[in-house]
């Protein structure tokens, strides 16, 4: 029997929803599992974008596993986010408050990568995934790191290339980007209310 295909961005738009459940609600709270969970499939797909996005693909998988390797079995985002503070520890390099923001970078590039596919057209995601980068992560990436992402972007899959390796369709891939994008904003925002309304939460988003 043909073994089924894995349809990783469907495996996406699903999870990040269930995500989004839990948080629109009168009482929102998400553990920690849950996100990493979601994130690291999202983390499969970088790996989809080709060769030379191997390195963000694994980065974005480091930073996950760093937010779950700080929590505790029932942490919820927002325990997690209080004991660090409570500790003096979330400003520190590798606490799991800081990984969760670059997570949270890396939910962003996603969303504005598909913002753009839906919005733009056309078979090169060059522009996509430029725009992408710009608004997440270019402005806390020194000028080395930044120049290696612009000179890797021609290597990048076209549109079409990209949906044959995801087994979607014409019509299945927009519909999941779009479920994905919409799911996302409800998560990137929940994440940000949370540091937000903390004293040191401001200074841990302009972090690195």
């Amino acid at each position: 029997m043909e073994r089924k295909r894995e349809k990783i961005l469907t495996r996406m738009a699903d999870c990040i929803k269930e995500v989004a459940d839990c948080v629109n609600s009168p009482n929102p709270s998400l553990e920690v599992h849950r996100l990493v969970h979601c994130c690291r499939i999202g983390s499969t797909f970088v790996g989809y974008l080709g060769l030379p996005f191997k390195f963000a693909q694994m980065e974005f998988l480091s930073k996950v596993n760093d937010l779950n390797k700080g929590a505790r079995p029932d942490d919820t985002l927002e325990t997690l986010i209080d004991r660090e503070i409570q500790q003096n520890l979330a400003k520190k390099h590798y606490s799991s408050s800081r990984s969760l923001i670059r997570v949270k970078r890396s939910i962003v590039m996603l969303t504005v990568m598909f913002e753009q596919m839906l919005t733009k057209g056309g078979n090169s995601i060059v522009g996509a995934v430029s725009k992408s980068y710009e608004k997440s992560f270019a402005a806390y990436h020194g000028w080395a790191t930044r120049t290696a992402v612009f000179a890797s972007l021609p290597a990048l899959p076209t549109r079409a290339k990209l949906m044959k390796k995801l087994h979607e369709n014409e019509v299945s891939m927009p519909t999941k980007m779009k479920s994905f994008v919409d799911s996302s904003a409800v998560v990137v925002n929940y994440i940000d209310s949370l540091f937000h309304s903390r004293e040191l939460g401001q200074q841990l988003l302009e972090l690195i």
